[in-house]
């Protein structure tokens, strides 16, 4: 008999819709339907967290991402987003890394980065986007092992595989397997992109993980046994 129950996975799951379209009707559902799933967290835009506040949260979690999804805005302007979004009521921050600076070998630029957003929001969750299959394919498996670590040495919470949005794609059990061999168990990881059955979730969490972004979460808790 499997350990990876529903009501276990649901624990650790966070409902996420980032689609640029959504709206504050999709936002009051997507609450609505995390209270009902029994999931750890609700992850929006930052503009979106005021209508998460406001459909009532009854102990959901509000993440809600920075710098999402390029990673191509400036540090500060990362950081001022986050400082903005935990002010309106979100509790964990998903931050986006900038992945061009880590693929040519900036290290400094990218640790800069994180630590611009981890002193916005010192009290805050934070996990650090790192866009792993992009990294894998572009640099290697030594850079995403250096920035998972840049990112531990920063004091992040989790380093985070994917945005979903990358054409690169998003996570995969090696890249889980390698995040979680660099900074486990201190820092955790959460791994999001392209997760769409329950086969793939637990594979996931097989491989280590501790957090999954789902945004397809019915569907992929419905897959589990019991």
């Amino acid at each position: 008999m499997s350990i990876w129950t529903r009501e276990l996975v649901a624990s650790m799951v966070d409902h996420t819709l980032l689609k640029p379209e959504a709206t504050a009707v999709d936002v009051a559902a997507l609450v609505e339907e995390a209270n009902a799933l029994g999931v750890y967290a609700v992850c929006v835009s930052p503009s979106m967290v005021p209508a998460a506040v406001r459909t009532g949260s009854l102990g959901v979690v509000i993440a809600t991402v920075a710098g999402f999804p390029s990673g191509k805005h400036l540090p500060e302007i990362k950081a001022r987003e986050a400082t903005l979004a935990v002010a309106a009521g979100a509790d964990e921050v998903d931050m986006v890394i900038d992945v061009g600076a880590a693929v040519a070998g900036d290290l400094d630029a990218v640790r800069h980065d994180i630590e611009a957003v981890r002193a916005a929001v010192p009290n805050t969750v934070l996990k650090v986007i790192v866009e792993s299959a992009a990294l894998l394919d572009l640099a290697g498996e030594q850079t995403l092992v250096d920035v998972c670590r840049i990112a531990a040495d920063a004091d992040a919470e989790f380093v985070k595989t994917s945005t979903g949005f990358h054409p690169a794609g998003g996570a995969t059990v090696r890249a889980v397997e390698l995040m979680v061999a660099t900074v486990g168990p201190a820092v955790e990881v959460k791994a999001s992109g392209g997760i769409r059955t329950a086969a793939a979730a637990v594979a996931m969490l097989e491989a280590g993980a501790t957090r999954l972004g789902l945004s397809a979460t019915g569907a992929v808790l419905d897959g589990l046994e019991f």
